[in-house]
């Protein structure tokens, strides 16, 4: 008779899977009282886009109602990404190209100190604006969990596309988007 074959063996087991199913079952029922954004992210296509207002590198700080009536890029980057880093010169080439039919795009840098931001900036300079949101507030606000994290909103200031990370070619999906929306 192996171990697990003894009926005292068995009997605590049996009653060790039902203290686990009794607790998985109490854990389920709870569930209900979690806050929504537990369950699901208030950051989705039709949502309306959390307001903010943030410094720029110029110094002068920039509100998103401001850009109602525009299709707005928010692309949330940090210096220390690589695929941030790689995506920065596509990203301002999508903003000069598509600047006149009403779009606008803004990179919001998450680091602490701007400093490193602005380091590499001067290595790789950018031709929309900048914004430092050192305390995470406005990424914590669009539920950022990687970067990059692109956000793009609609005319009315409501999501239409979330885009977590960035490979090469990713341009083209943006791209995609931001002529579909500029159109409406």
């Amino acid at each position: 008779m192996t171990t697990s074959d003894h009926p005292m063996v068995r009997t605590a087991l049996r009653a060790r899977a039902s203290r686990r199913v009794r607790l998985l079952g109490i854990l389920i029922a709870g569930l209900p009282l979690l806050p929504a954004t537990v369950l699901a992210g208030d950051i989705a296509p039709g949502a309306a886009a959390p307001t903010f207002v943030l410094n720029s590198s110029t110094g002068k700080p920039i509100a998103l109602a401001d850009l109602k009536g525009q299709v707005v890029l928010i692309n949330f980057w940090a210096s220390w990404c690589g695929p941030c880093r790689q995506e920065m010169p596509i990203l301002d080439q999508l903003y000069r190209s598509y600047q006149a039919a009403g779009f606008t795009l803004i990179g919001v840098n998450v680091e602490p100190n701007a400093s490193d931001a602005e380091k590499f900036l001067k290595g790789t300079p950018v031709s929309f604006p900048i914004l430092f949101d050192p305390k995470s507030t406005v990424s914590q606000l669009y539920e950022v969990s990687g970067m990059p994290s692109t956000i793009i909103v609609s005319r009315d200031g409501k999501i239409a596309y979330v885009h977590h990370g960035y490979k090469p070619g990713d341009e083209g999906e943006y791209l995609n988007q931001i002529r579909a929306l500029t159109q409406e």
